[in-house]
């Protein structure tokens, strides 16, 4: 669980959780133990993603992937572990002292985790190498790998803020965009992205036969479509004033990232 947590990573989906609480006026160490749930989340997704019965992957963030340093029964475990430990986490009392909230996190994790959400996109995923996807599938697909956890790392910082309806709305739209950014610019690393500096292997996604928005609408088209994205994102924080420019600037880092 350390090697598959600590070992690197941006940690970009906690981030956002504390980021966005931070416009609430809540305080980082407040955010802290919720942005740990998130992360232990997303760490555990990585663990059963690079497993030999899913995407088979030797490399994750520049170092072997935790069936290889390991076993696979040891791989399944940790992400197991990690699953769980992160629902215990948003139970705890110091997370938040009230019920409500915490019941609230939790709900909203597990809906992004579940069925719902990642499990359920990477199911899709895996079908959708057998089948073609045209792009509102690939853009559900990604809606629910990717986009589920980053969408709930921004409506986490919201509820443990108190945020009102109308902010949560903005919120909402501007994590979407963020989402889909993302998984756009992941498209673009996978295809001409340099292994060594991505820290796992590319052009995995051609050699699988994956319909992605590279495949679908080209090297320019996706680039192009990453910007307006972008400019979705940042538009949807304007009611935020100055108090939301990290989280502009994290839509930004989405479309220059290089990892």
């Amino acid at each position: 669980m350390h090697y598959a947590t600590l070992g690197g990573g941006k940690r970009f989906r906690p981030f956002l959780l504390m980021e966005t609480a931070a416009l609430f006026g809540v305080p980082q160490a407040k955010a802290l133990a919720a942005a740990a749930a998130v992360e232990c989340v997303h760490c555990y997704s990585l663990v059963h993603d690079d497993l030999p019965a899913m995407d088979d992957d030797d490399l994750r963030r520049g170092r072997a992937t935790v069936h290889k340093a390991f076993d696979e029964a040891t791989a399944i475990l940790t992400g197991d572990a990690l699953l769980t430990v992160a629902f215990e986490i948003l139970g705890r009392p110091e997370t938040d002292p009230d019920p409500a909230i915490r019941s609230g996190l939790m709900l909203g994790l597990a809906r992004a985790s579940g069925w719902q959400g990642m499990a359920g996109g990477q199911m899709l995923d895996l079908i959708a190498e057998s089948c073609a996807a045209d792009f509102e599938g690939i853009n559900h697909i990604q809606a629910l790998k990717t986009g589920a956890l980053i969408e709930f790392s921004v409506d986490a910082g919201a509820i443990l803020g108190r945020a009102g309806t109308a902010e949560r709305r903005s919120l909402a739209i501007y994590a979407r965009a963020l989402g889909r950014a993302f998984q756009v610019a992941d498209d673009l690393l996978d295809a001409e992205g340099d292994a060594a500096e991505v820290g796992k292997a590319t052009i995995k996604d051609a050699a699988a036969g994956k319909a992605t928005f590279v495949s679908l609408l080209g090297i320019n088209g996706a680039r192009q479509r990453l910007q307006e994205l972008e400019a979705e994102a940042i538009g949807a924080l304007d009611q935020f004033g100055d108090r939301a420019d990290m989280l502009r600037e994290a839509a930004r880092f989405v479309s220059i990232r290089r990892s």
